[in-house]
């Protein structure tokens, strides 16, 4: 990509996951660009036609150190976690589940959609926690789509999931300065993307974008680090995902599920799992083992 005075940007390619029944394009962790903000995990789920039968089927596994965020374009699922949770997630609502300490989550399809056969299209993303907060109680909140700002700007429709922007600030309360935006972009339109945070990111989910005058393929996303403001340009319908904040404070180690600030704490976490000792997920009896 091009380099400019105000910007230095760097494209991100993807690495694609099979995850059972559909496969996902991973974003973050990258290399060299390891994390955007507290952004370090960041995986586009589908778009998959499951028919009637086949559905997410992750089973319950552990967390610590992070933030999950769930956003579905299309489809839903079926949240249920240690702390007794149960949510069905459909397009347009948004998920978070702090792991702090410790938490185990399963990620389904409900049986209603089960029966039925469902399209699966959507953003799963981790936030790393600030130090201060690594050892958090776990929590889970869900904030339906009614509650998640919509803004019109002339040809875009943006939903602000995190933070504050383009004058509207989601209800999701985070632990350090993160911002989240899902715009739908018509043909032609032209979506300036401000410099208020230190990093950020542009990921094109789908349709043909230019980034101040430089084409991003679909399924790429463009790491930003600089002061000047970007223009998102569409030349056909397309989606795209804003994403940015304050940079980590520290380095992060992630292994498998585990994100921390000390490998200790991983070996600390991977201990507690081997020994299933982070609590259980009601109404499930399996798990995922621990990686050997």
């Amino acid at each position: 990509m091009q380099k400019s005075q105000e910007n230095l940007m760097q494209l991100i390619k993807p690495h694609v996951r099979s995850i059972g029944a559909f496969d996902v394009h991973r974003l973050l962790p990258a290399f060299p660009q390891k994390t955007i903000g507290p952004f370090i995990f960041f995986d586009h789920m589908g778009p998959a036609d499951l028919p009637p039968g086949q559905g997410m089927d992750v089973r319950p596994h552990p967390h610590i150190g992070l933030a999950t965020v769930t956003y579905l374009f299309d489809g839903a699922g079926l949240h249920r976690d240690s702390l007794g949770s149960k949510q069905r997630i459909v397009p347009g609502d948004v998920n978070w589940m702090t792991a702090g300490r410790g938490i185990v989550h399963s990620e389904r399809t409900a049986p209603e959609d089960l029966a039925t056969g469902v399209r699966l299209h959507g953003l799963q993303i981790w936030i790393a926690l600030p130090k201060a907060f690594e050892e958090a109680e776990p929590s889970f909140s869900h904030h339906p789509s009614s509650t998640i700002p919509r803004v019109t700007l002339p040809g875009a429709t943006l939903r602000v999931i995190l933070g504050t922007a383009y004058g509207a600030t989601s209800p999701v309360e985070t632990y350090s300065d993160t911002v989240y935006v899902a715009a739908e972009l018509e043909a032609g339109a032209a979506l300036p993307f401000s410099a208020e945070h230190a990093e950020r990111g542009v990921y094109v989910v789908e349709g043909n974008v230019r980034l101040n005058g430089n084409p991003v393929p679909p399924r790429h996303m463009v790491f930003l680090s600089g002061e000047g403001e970007v223009l998102i340009e569409a030349e056909e319908p397309s989606k795209v995902a804003l994403i940015g904040g304050e940079p980590l404070d520290g380095e992060r180690f992630i292994w498998w599920n585990f994100v921390a600030s000390s490998r200790e704490k991983i070996e600390e976490a991977k201990a507690r799992w081997r020994e299933q000792q982070f609590g259980k997920v009601p109404e499930e009896t399996e798990w995922i083992p621990l990686p050997e």
